[in-house]
């Protein structure tokens, strides 16, 4: 009998809501999205972020469960996103999940936010064999992990400083772009060309894994002050991409390479961006690399990613109990 998980993600400014079935056969997947209330702020404010959860988490339940077309009687387990996210969202994702799952006598497993966007890619390619190098890329993370199996994983390489998620927002913000900064900057450099100015690539010192978009974003600030531009914000738009692409390919590349491993998967928000998905394709297929990338509506938060990454958790006889805490920051740490 296949098992049907629920999966619950309110980690930032989405309430979604999932059910999935054996890990791979996505029966619903809603979000709600909080983007048009926090436009106007240029980011995510957190209490209200928490406010707009607790109005929508029984709603997109209610919907998840019925677009599903399975009662309460059909779900076999909740997985739910825990950590890392906003305290206060994390909380009413986490609260719901325990008292639907102890009404129910259901087992319950929280799931780290970062694993579950992994986890997208298993819903793209249900056998994807082992050993993986997966890039993290969102908001508030830029992560290189070596995954050894379920819940198996290394953490090789992180940001020292900004996110690539966050150096989008931010630069988007100097350059007078809409929020979020990724889609608007992604739809800016459509009229730009890359190259008319150049901005600096970090690689670090020799042989690191790390990342670091503070001084890119440092550069997109000190280009929008000068007077004598010979360029457009459309083509800075179009350079950050290049430049932010350009580093996460180069290490993502190099880590597969130099371990032999012949798969890569990328993962997050920002993976949903063109040129990135478009620089990692062309890179991975001319090293004879297997890619694998989650259509965009996966890549953002969703919980058909936490459902999934639950699945694999009972799977391997993990349970979380009802004193599960919602944890800010919370580590990704594979066994």
């Amino acid at each position: 009998m296949e098992l049907k998980v629920l999966g619950i993600e309110t980690s930032c400014d989405e309430t979604a809501a999932a059910v999935v079935a054996d890990g791979r056969s996505i029966m619903s997947n809603v979000i709600s999205s909080q983007i048009d209330v926090h436009r106007k702020y240029g980011g995510v404010v957190p209490e209200i972020a928490s406010r707009k959860h607790v109005e929508s988490i029984l709603p997109v339940v209610v919907e998840a469960m019925d677009r599903a077309g399975v009662s309460a009687d059909d779900i076999g387990g909740v997985a739910v996103t825990s950590g890392p996210g906003l305290a206060g969202a994390l909380l009413v994702g986490v609260s719901f999940a325990k008292a639907f799952a102890f009404s129910r006598g259901l087992p319950l497993v929280g799931v780290n936010h970062l694993e579950g966007h992994m986890y997208a890619n298993w819903l793209v390619e249900p056998d994807m064999s082992f050993p993986v190098v997966c890039l993290i890329v969102s908001g508030g993370h830029t992560d290189l992990v070596l995954v050894k199996g379920h819940g198996v994983f290394q953490l090789v390489g992180r940001t020292r400083d900004d996110a690539a998620g966050e150096a989008f927002d931010k630069a988007a913000r100097v350059m007078g772009l809409g929020y979020p900064g990724g889609p608007s900057i992604q739809a800016a450099a459509e009229a730009g060309v890359a190259g008319m100015i150049r901005l600096p690539r970090s690689y670090l010192e020799e042989g690191s894994r790390d990342f670091s978009f503070s001084g890119l974003k440092t550069a997109v600030v000190h280009a929008m002050e000068r007077s004598d531009r010979e360029w457009s914000v459309a083509d800075l738009a179009a350079e950050f991409q290049e430049a932010v692409a350009e580093v996460l390919v180069s290490k993502t590349l190099s880590l597969a390479v130099d371990t032999g491993v012949g798969r890569i998967a990328i993962a997050g928000g920002v993976a949903a961006n063109a040129v990135l998905r478009n620089r990692m394709s062309a890179a991975a297929a001319a090293a004879g690399i297997r890619l694998t990338v989650p259509p965009p509506e996966l890549c953002t938060d969703n919980a058909a990613m936490v459902a999934t990454a639950g699945y694999y958790k009972f799977a391997a006889g993990l349970r979380s109990d009802l004193e599960l805490n919602a944890t800010a920051d919370l580590p990704l740490a594979g066994r």
